[in-house]
């Protein structure tokens, strides 16, 4: 049994690996930022002690697992360097994890987490699999024999894992203050999935896609008659969206899901493909498909009163559209909010148009003050830039939040990648 300690334990993919080694028996620490984040409740459930960063948290008899988001210099990761502990960066750590088991990556610019959690939903109950989901969820279990990670293309991280299975869902530019161009993002997606092992599962609907190389295989899933996989049929009741699907153009089976718009008719159709050449029951994944809840700042709702307040992830044009189509799908009867706080300065410049075009979609649109992260902390534009060009947007603070009230039988979407969460808390704590 190891000893490991994480610098940066609250980070979503830091949590969940803590809580998977956790779970294989091994002893856990870590160390961040005093600030409350929504990752730290799982660890505080299981008595993972967290502590603040201090250069004397490290002790010979530990292994380190520094987040990426912490330079060289940071005190613990020079301290344990120094001291010669075994000392290694997440997503390396990762990698010797994933080598250990039959190992599935997820990756794509849209979608790795959802498509991970209902992969880990479904393929779970068919074999012992350990799972690492980017909403800081982990499960470890002891001799598994499948490991499904979400494997992130920032920095071009993934390329350190070998996975003999890789789920693409699509591929387009993001993480402007890394990549140049799509073409940049491109090469990277390519030399990634040129160290695939076995098989490839990608969303043929996305054209980046239909353009990757591999060694290996490659299925195509998605709406257009090419795919190896398809939808067709596709009804959207008040429970859910339904579909058939065909594999090349043979009828597979009809699926029902709890979840709305094309995105997540596509996540189930890569799963959908994958479970398939893994011999798993086509019934089981029938199933689990149609339980599966969710995973955490996913689409998350709650009722107040006869408003739906929806807590998501969405930092990106793309993701920003369809998840205010699926609250339009899902709740057509209802007025839609946007409460969108922008994620890196570089992103808001990067696509200020495309978020304008995306929020525009909405009914009504707040907009919340940059979040800097930890890598990015000013830049050369405000809040208002985004404002001027969205005609009778506005800016939310804490102090007007209660301005939110006025919006009756309406859909309230609080949409972003950094503290969002503390304006839809206030809200609620407002509504008390």
């Amino acid at each position: 049994m190891a000893k490991y300690h994480f610098v940066g334990i609250k980070g979503t993919g830091m949590s969940a690996l803590a809580q998977i080694l956790y779970d294989m028996k091994h002893q856990v620490q870590g160390s961040d930022y005093d600030k409350r984040f929504f990752t730290q409740q799982a660890l505080e459930e299981k008595n993972i002690p967290l502590l603040p960063f201090d250069k004397n948290n490290i002790n010979m008899d530990e292994i380190v697992i520094a987040g990426n988001a912490f330079p060289d210099d940071h005190e613990e990761i020079k301290k344990a360097r120094e001291m010669g502990v075994p000392t290694y960066r997440y997503f390396d750590f990762l990698s010797h994890l994933a080598d250990t088991h039959t190992s599935v990556a997820i990756t794509g610019t849209h979608g790795k987490t959802s498509t991970t959690g209902l992969l880990a939903h479904v393929f779970s109950e068919f074999a012992s699999t350990s799972y690492l989901i980017g909403d800081g969820t982990g499960v470890g279990v002891e001799d598994s024999d499948y490991f499904i990670f979400e494997s992130c293309e920032y920095k071009r991280h993934f390329l350190a894992y070998k996975p003999d299975y890789c789920i693409i869902t699509n591929i387009e530019f993001d993480h402007s203050d890394y990549y140049k161009d799509i073409d940049d993002v491109f090469d990277a997606f390519q030399e990634m999935a040129l160290g695939v092992k076995k098989g490839i599962f990608a969303c043929g609907d996305d054209e980046k896609l239909q353009s990757i190389k591999s060694n290996v295989p490659i299925i195509y899933y998605g709406l257009n008659e090419e795919n190896d996989f398809q939808a067709r049929n596709i009804e959207t009741t008040s429970d859910g969206t339904h579909f058939d699907v065909f594999v090349r153009n043979d009828l597979y089976g009809y699926f029902k899901i709890p979840g709305f718009g094309n995105h997540n008719i596509l996540n189930s159709l890569a799963i959908i493909a994958f479970c398939h050449y893994q011999n798993v029951p086509v019934e089981l994944v029938k199933e689990r498909l149609a339980s599966f809840k969710g995973v955490k700042r996913r689409f998350a709702e709650k009722k107040i009163g006869n408003q739906i307040l929806i807590d998501d992830y969405a930092h990106h044009p793309t993701e920003i559209k369809v998840t205010i189509e699926a609250a339009r799908k899902k709740y057509p009867d209802k007025h839609v909010v946007a409460i969108f706080q922008p994620h890196t300065y570089s992103r808001t410049l990067t696509f200020l148009d495309d978020f304008v075009s995306s929020l525009k979609l909405a009914d009504q649109v707040y907009l919340c003050e940059i979040f800097g992260s930890a890598r990015e902390s000013n830049g050369k534009l405000t809040i208002h830039d985004l404002q001027n060009k969205i005609p009778g947007s506005i800016i939310l603070s804490l102090q007007n939040i209660n301005d939110l009230k006025q919006y009756e039988n309406s859909v309230l979407l609080f949409m972003g990648a950094g503290d969002i969460q503390k304006y839809q808390k206030a809200y609620e704590d407002s509504n008390r």
